[in-house]
């Protein structure tokens, strides 16, 4: 492809993408799909640039004083050579108009208000007010992955000899980091079932809920089945997790990596009657802001509203955990969130309504399973954050059921 058809293909996506309807990955991948005429650099080129530009996004809309995709563009190309993006052909961007000339000439120089600079719409920065934090979550994600074989230095060869380039993360013992994108389908070891895709903070929270195989165990809300998954290794395929969540077409994703993973002590549910669960596991809906390095588009898809709709979700999804514990069973609440309103206020509410119950000292936990140091200074909440761990943002607290 031309550069000029390069750019027009990003001005497409950028066109869907900042309707903020639908998620960016789904839409490029959507995009890329119905287009096999592209080849892997163009393909390549295209994604990198509508990510900078998604990450820059707030930058960008504060020096071209304008929100249009159109202008967007402009402002992100402008020192670039512009003959060649706007060369006017069949397949590319038309030429620049006397108005974008403008618009370029009036580019605004000055420095950004810190929201502006931290890409953050100014609700939710007022809400997290964390400066450090919102730094971090600016910046792109490591690849993670969790290791489904017994030795985590075995795999990190096997895929040495692959041409991949891995390290250990620093806090799960279960998980292994690339500092480049991998493509999974040209990964062996991935399609040979010896890795499954998965954040270190996941994985941590998964080994947190310290499952054990004689136990009867409930991942709740469990979406495609990341940490189903993980509780099963830890678990040796013994015992049983039933894995549930309300959108079936979601759960049925999981089949594919049951398979791939040798995972033979899930069972998928429709439906949760019993009432004596030791482990009710809720990996609860939530505003996903923990995870924007990864998800940068998912802020501006975010409202106030949507938030309060969770949040009367999540009291919901702890009453119903609540019903279908056991006494002396265990209720562990989990977000992917950085807000305060999905994570300690919840819980806070939730035990000033619910008297038999009991926190649980996470930071025990921790040491049993995970050994190194304890990230928080809170031994019942734990946050985890890729400021404080470098991990995404995710929230766990545990629950004990009481008399």
């Amino acid at each position: 492809m031309q550069t000029s058809a390069r750019y027009m293909a990003v001005l497409d996506l950028l066109k869907e993408i900042f309707e903020d309807a639908k998620p960016a990955d789904n839409l490029i991948n959507e995009y890329l799909r119905a287009r096999k005429y592209i080849g892997s650099k163009d393909r390549r080129f295209i994604t990198e640039t509508v990510w900078k530009i998604i990450r820059n996004r707030m930058k960008l809309e504060f020096d071209i004083n304008s929100k249009k995709p159109e202008n967007l563009l402009l402002c992100f190309v402008k020192d670039e050579n512009l003959d060649e993006i706007y060369d006017g052909s069949p397949y590319g961007l038309p030429k620049l108009t006397a108005v974008q000339h403008k618009k370029l000439a009036e580019i605004n120089e000055a420095a950004y208000p810190l929201h502006i600079e931290l890409e953050t719409p100014l609700w939710l920065y007022e809400k997290i007010k964390d400066e450090k934090l919102l730094r971090a979550l600016t910046t792109t994600a490591c690849a993670d992955f969790r290791i489904n074989v017994a030795s985590r230095d075995g795999v990190i060869e096997t895929l040495k000899a692959e041409g991949y380039d891995f390290i250990k993360t620093p806090y799960s013992p279960l998980g292994i980091r690339s500092e480049n994108r991998i493509n999974l389908a040209n990964c062996l070891a991935y399609k040979e079932g010896q890795i499954e895709v998965q954040d270190e903070a996941s994985q941590l929270v998964s080994l947190l809920c310290d499952v054990k195989e004689d136990e009867k165990i409930v991942d709740y809300c469990c979406g495609a089945g990341g940490k189903a998954l993980t509780l099963a290794y830890l678990l040796k395929n013994k015992g049983k997790i039933e894995a549930h969540d309300i959108n079936w077409h979601r759960l049925e994703q999981i089949k594919p990596r049951l398979e791939r993973l040798g995972v033979q002590n899930i069972e998928i549910c429709r439906e949760i009657t019993d009432k004596d669960y030791d482990k009710f596991i809720i990996d609860a809906p939530c505003s996903g802001t923990g995870t924007w390095r990864r998800s940068p588009d998912a802020k501006f898809r975010l409202t106030p509203e949507k938030v309060k709709e969770l949040n009367k979700i999540q009291e919901n999804l702890l009453k119903t955990a609540f019903e279908h514990t056991k006494i002396g069973g265990k209720i562990i609440y989990i977000t992917c969130s950085v807000l305060k309103d999905e994570n300690e206020q919840i819980i806070l509410n939730f035990l000033d309504k619910e008297t038999h119950i009991n926190l649980v000292n996470i930071k025990e936990i921790w040491n049993k399973k995970i050994k190194t140091e304890y990230p928080s200074q809170d031994e019942f909440m734990l946050r985890l954050s890729p400021y404080q761990t470098d991990c995404d943002g995710f929230f766990i607290t545990i629950l004990e059921k009481k008399e």
